[in-house]
């Protein structure tokens, strides 16, 4: 499988945003918005701060 797990980084500390996302979209207010292999959608005001495509992981930093 080549789904990732999207996370949320708040300093040094990683907590589990989404699993099994296999589609990322920017939005034009600066958000983005994740889909997951099931039609599942999250939305999120955060920035992609790193995709670690081996490891699966999507970080995201959220923006105020």
């Amino acid at each position: 499988m080549c789904e990732s797990h999207a996370y949320l980084r708040t300093g040094d500390q990683e907590e589990l945003f989404f699993e099994n996302v296999d589609r990322v979209e920017p939005q034009e207010d600066g958000g983005v918005m994740l889909e997951n292999i099931f039609g599942q959608r999250k939305m999120i005001r955060a920035r992609i701060k790193e995709l670690a495509l081996v490891d699966h992981k999507i970080i995201l930093e959220e923006i105020e």
